[in-house]
């Protein structure tokens, strides 16, 4: 059983009355909670969050800006992450004391970030210290656990995004010889090939057989990638891009680096969710794109720019189905829970590992 099962049968549910409520009851309770207690109500909503829920966000954008942005508003009492469970743990390591983050249901987690559990990475810790001695330094996705987050803080590591990446691994080797990359084999594969680093040179820690596959002498190995990958990314294909490059010979190809390195390397750009965001943005009108990124926000950007011609890479994608749980009834439940006292799905990192996973932020947002 893991984490979210756990949580799914240990934390409150939601109360039937919600489930009965029409879209315009809901919202309307959404909006007088938000009206009754103003600045102290803070609502960050992440780009994979569906229409329904995003539209009553405050502030819009990835995780760690989202936790930060949290972070600065000094009359927010209450913090309604529109998330999954990282972010909000991330965000009450950010906050004051005196900050509650709530998350609308407690069983929106993260597929990725649940694939490396800290007990995982103490044993895989072990055993590579055997191989490789005191030459490794662990980096963590900001799509990871409070739990592996502090790991990797305690370890001299730090914290990383898809944004800046490459410039966390790069500081990683001026610290260390190597580096342990976690939970996503995909963009630290991406970003290390990105580097210069051979694909020969970067090793897979499998956390089930708990063994390391490599193809090269060890003293020869770089990079040690975590065997965990995102659900959604992972389900955009080779069979995808030839599909689109057949049909629409002169459409562009951009892709989050969190897809397989066969698709990225096909691709015609890679890039962040803001990234791809951006150059949307900045593309001119009659432009085409297929966009292999999650669902929500393909049809979100597609809604936004009427001007070009968009299209999901994978035409079958689904939405995150963990994003997917934060929906207007849990939101609407979640809001009047605070408003009158009585809030549910409460999220607090122990202090000793809000300490250490701090520390791996700390060192990644230290960097220019």
């Amino acid at each position: 059983m893991n984490l979210f099962e756990i949580m799914e049968q240990s934390t409150p549910t939601l109360p039937d009355p919600y489930k009965e409520m029409g879209v315009e009851e809901l919202e309307q309770r959404v909006q007088h909670v938000k009206h009754h207690m103003g600045s102290r109500l803070f609502l960050p909503g992440h780009h994979y969050q569906k229409e329904e829920v995003i539209q009553f966000a405050d502030v819009r954008g990835d995780s760690l800006k989202l936790a930060q942005l949290s972070a600065s508003q000094h009359e927010a009492e209450a913090i309604v992450f529109l998330g999954v469970h990282f972010m909000a743990e991330t965000a009450d390591i950010l906050t004051r004391e005196d900050q509650h983050v709530y998350l609308p249901d407690m069983r929106a987690g993260c597929s990725m970030a649940d694939m490396a559990n800290i007990n995982q990475t103490e044993k895989a810790w072990t055993k590579l210290m055997e191989k490789f001695d005191d030459t490794i330094l662990p980096l963590t996705y900001v799509n990871s656990t409070a739990a592996i987050k502090a790991f990797v803080g305690k370890h001299g590591g730090a914290t990383v995004t898809s944004s800046n990446a490459a410039g966390m691994i790069k500081w990683a080797f001026t610290q260390k010889e190597r580096i342990l990359f976690l939970p996503d084999q995909h963009l630290g594969r991406n970003t290390a090939y990105d580097l210069g680093i051979p694909l020969e040179q970067m090793a897979v820690w499998d956390p089930i057989l708990e063994e390391l596959i490599h193809e090269v002498p060890l003293e020869d190995v770089k990079v040690i990638l975590w065997k965990g990958h995102c659900s959604v990314h992972e389900n955009f294909t080779v069979t995808n891009v030839h599909q689109v490059r057949e049909d629409y010979p002169d459409m562009k190809i951009i892709v989050h680096p969190e897809c397989s390195r066969e698709v990225v390397a096909l691709s015609d750009e890679a890039g962040s969710t803001n990234y791809i965001i951006k150059a949307i943005e900045n593309a001119p009108p009659g432009s085409a794109w297929a966009i292999g990124t999650e669902m929500n926000l393909v049809n979100r950007i597609i809604q936004e720019h009427p001007e070009q011609h968009i299209i999901s890479l994978n035409p079958r994608m689904c939405p995150c189905l963990t994003m997917n749980r934060i929906d207007l009834p849990h939101l609407a439940w979640s809001l009047e829970s605070i408003a009158d006292g009585q809030p549910q799905n409460l999220i607090k990192v122990k202090p000793e590992m809000a300490l250490d996973a701090k520390k791996a932020l700390d060192r990644m947002l230290e960097r220019p």
